[in-house]
């Protein structure tokens, strides 16, 4: 016998109970998750609608208590199907409810009014339009707004609505009048806001197709040639900066829309829209369109609909674009993929490209997942044939990739320059300034804020027992995060006794600063947070940079992905190695795709491009490799230490957060709670799990409200996703608990 787990509250406002029920034997084969079903509730004396969201073999009461499916409800759109399904592996992957689940995938739309658009025409023939003018002008009290009108409508036969009543003047009681005189006709019809049309794109360019190299070419038709086979899997599109790749998108949704099938494209973050929209809408034109946070809840809902009604094909956004409701889904490309703002902070805090995969799974279609620096876990599958492996190892026209020098800025310390700018770019600068090309300087903030190094030998405080970069917290004591080990915060380097120890703590500003005192000629634009603020705020300052409007860019991760500035010949990276500082397990694999992204935006057009990298960690393997543009390097090397470790992808970590106002009782939790994991796992059969904890999140304490962490660790995924059952029904029946938020993060970033 087959039972479901069915939720009956549909209005997706309080989806946080399952009811089991029975399915009959003759309906077993249509019952999948994500179908609606009618079943009986309450006394059995009505019926409601309810949606599956789990089957097993397994009653979870008196099997004769359990009541039967009555139907399947065949109305239900395939799509919502398909998202209610993904819901569920949200909610069994990343440790959410199902109610967390599906309002993040199936989101409450607002009531939004829709956009109507009225247009004015002539009804009347000229002979009819004629005598009602001179019928008009033979009254003694004739209104002159509505032969003005009639006169403008003769030499423009149709008028918007919104022309006539704001800039003729013309009152809508005149317009109504002559449209009960049959003269005018008032048509009114839904106009859709698209936000693309506020991006000052050029509609009048065409369809551009480039065509493709060989490469390009070869990575194109293993995709097609696998679908034509009835194959459908995942594919890591591998290729170095400026090789191409979305025009290699851009071919396979080609294809998908010659079959009749819509695409979803995800970009990591909203910054990145503009371009890629630009290129999406020069080769596809209105089929197009974008959803993002920024946008206003009309705008959203008008997406939404354009979806539903077949005018729009493709959409282009970041990590909740992956849940549009496509009903005939054919391709999903996940560009960047390595990026860590995929992952969710907020629960569920899912990550988008396991769940991007398994939607390619839901709607057998294939995935597409882009980088020049793919995440370890990515390459390693692969590796092991889980996913395809395309290759671009040139850039398009052959083009080099940029020189790369490393500066040592230990050295620039001893010589007495304690800028950010070192002699070398200063001089580098200077020289692109003259010739008038662009320069780009990224400044990796990641890891300046709690962190400890030494300036004169680059040492970073790490814990002894992880390996991992340990924070400051504000007793003035270095915790490590994962085993919470803690010491003392230096006052000089343990290696080289230097009193330059501490924090670092430079920002774009300062950096601005820097470059307008020694060069106070040259045209800056900053892009960070604050001159990013506002729905536009990215598109201009980029918009700005692209027309030549300024020779230099300064800012943070967010003008260093996936930008195409051919003017741009040098970039200068500085203080790259602080995001080794960061107090995580992937902290070398977040410097290196910073590094390799930063240093993949110069010498793109037709000039070669450099790329000065500052660090005061010169030997450091990721520093080394990202110079080179090597990842085979970076990766064999990053490899061992994930082993030796047991860090994904070859062990797991399941990070629970707790959170409570009076310190005592989430003391009191924590114990508990750590205590009877350590207890129950190895009576569960899970002896392989290790338990780590509790100790203090950082930070420590927000909005008057304490949070400690503690971490499980397991080889395998799936005993994780146990541990979290086996927690959830704890909390359920323990009062100890009951006053504790608790949240589940698998993986954390």
């Amino acid at each position: 016998m087959k039972y479901a787990d069915i939720i009956v509250d549909i209005t997706l406002e309080k989806l946080n109970h399952t009811f089991q029920y029975m399915i009959p034997e003759e309906l077993q084969p249509e019952v999948t998750v994500g179908i609606r079903v009618i079943v009986p509730f309450g006394n059995g004396k009505r019926d409601i609608n309810g949606v599956v969201v789990e089957i097993s073999e397994e009653p979870k009461l008196d099997p004769k208590r359990i009541k039967p499916i009555k139907g399947i409800l065949y109305s239900q759109e395939k799509s919502e199907r398909e998202l209610v399904a993904l819901s569920y592996f949200l909610s069994e992957h990343f440790g959410s409810t199902m109610n967390q689940a599906l309002k993040t995938v199936i989101p409450l739309r607002k009531k939004t009014s829709p956009k109507e658009k009225k247009m004015v025409s002539l009804r009347a023939s000229r002979d009819e339009t004629a005598n009602f003018l001179s019928n008009l002008r033979s009254k003694k009290k004739y209104s002159v707004s509505k032969e003005r009108l009639i006169k403008e409508l003769m030499a423009e036969p149709e008028i918007p609505w919104d022309i006539i009543t704001c800039k003729l003047h013309i009152t809508s009681d005149n317009i109504r009048a002559l449209e009960k005189s049959g003269i005018v006709r008032v048509d009114s019809y839904r106009e859709f806001r698209n936000p693309i049309d506020n991006k000052n794109i050029d509609k009048g360019e065409g369809k551009k197709v480039i065509e493709l190299n060989a490469e390009q070419n070869r990575c194109v038709e293993t995709v097609r040639e696998d679908i034509e086979r009835g194959i459908n899997r995942p594919y890591l599109l591998y290729g170095v900066t400026g090789s191409g790749k979305t025009e290699v998108y851009m071919d396979l949704i080609e294809d998908t829309l010659s079959a009749g099938k819509e695409a979803i494209m995800l970009i990591p973050e909203i910054s990145l829209t503009y371009q890629t929209v630009m290129r999406f809408y020069h080769r596809f034109g209105e089929l197009v369109s974008i959803i993002n946070s920024r946008m206003s809840e009309g705008e959203r809902s008008d997406q939404i609909d354009r979806v539903k009604n077949g005018s729009c094909k493709i959409i282009v956004g970041p990590r909740s674009a992956l849940f549009t409701p496509f009903s005939n889904l054919g391709i999903i490309i996940v560009d960047e993929e390595h990026e860590t703002s995929y992952k969710s902070e907020t629960a569920p805090r899912y990550h988008a490209v396991p769940v991007a995969v398994e939607r390619g799974r839901l709607c057998n279609c294939p995935v597409i997942l882009g980088s020049a620096t793919p995440s370890v876990e990515t390459f390693q599958k692969a590796k092991n044939n889980e996913y395809g492996l395309l290759t671009l190892n040139s850039r398009v026209e052959d083009r080099n990739l940029p020189k790369a020098e490393i500066i040592d800025l230990r050295e620039e310390l001893k010589s007495g320059n304690r800028s950010v700018i070192s002699r070398r770019l200063r001089e580098l600068m200077a020289d692109r300034l003259e010739k008038g090309q662009q320069i780009m300087l990224f400044l990796n903030r990641r890891g300046m804020m709690g962190s400890v190094s030494c300036r004169a030998c680059g040492t970073v405080m790490k814990c002894p027992h992880c390996d991992v970069s340990m924070t400051l917290h504000k007793d003035g004591m270095l915790h490590c995060h994962y085993c919470g080990h803690k010491m003392p915060r230096p006052v000089e380097c343990p290696e080289c006794h230097s009193k330059y120890i501490g924090t670092m703590r430079a920002g774009t500003e300062q950096v601005e600063e820097s470059v307008h005192k020694i060069f106070p000629e040259a045209r800056i634009l900053r892009m960070d947070a604050d001159t990013t603020k506002g729905k536009d705020g990215h598109e201009k300052i980029l918009a700005s940079f692209s027309n030549n409007e300024a020779d230099i860019l300064i800012g943070t991760q967010m003008i260093v992905k996936g930008h195409d500035f051919p003017e741009v010949t040098l970039m200068g990276i500085l203080a790259a190695d602080m995001s080794l500082n960061i107090s995580d397990f992937r902290a070398g694999e977040r410097t290196f795709d910073l590094l390799v992204q930063a240093a993949g935006r110069a010498g793109r057009g037709d000039t070669p491009g450099t790329v000065l990298i500052q660090t005061y960690q010169t030997d450091n393997y990721s520093i080394i490799a990202s110079a080179a543009q090597d990842y085979e390097a970076f990766y064999k090397n990053e490899v061992l230490f994930r082993r030796l470790g047991n860090y994904p992808p070859f062990g797991h970590m399941l990070k629970i957060l707790l959170e409570e106002k009076d310190i005592k009782d989430l003391k009191m939790a924590c114990d508990h709670l750590a205590g009877y994991l350590r207890e129950k796992l190895p009576q569960d059969g899970d002896k392989e799990s290790s338990v780590l904890g509790p100790e203090d999140d950082f930070p420590a304490k927000v909005n008057d409200v304490y949070k400690k962490t503690i971490y499980i660790k397991n080889k395998d995924y799936d005993k994780l996703i146990k541990a979290k059952k086996m927690i959830s029904r704890e909390l359920r029946e323990n009062r100890k608990l009951s006053g504790v938020t608790i949240w589940f993060d698998y993986d954390p970033l």
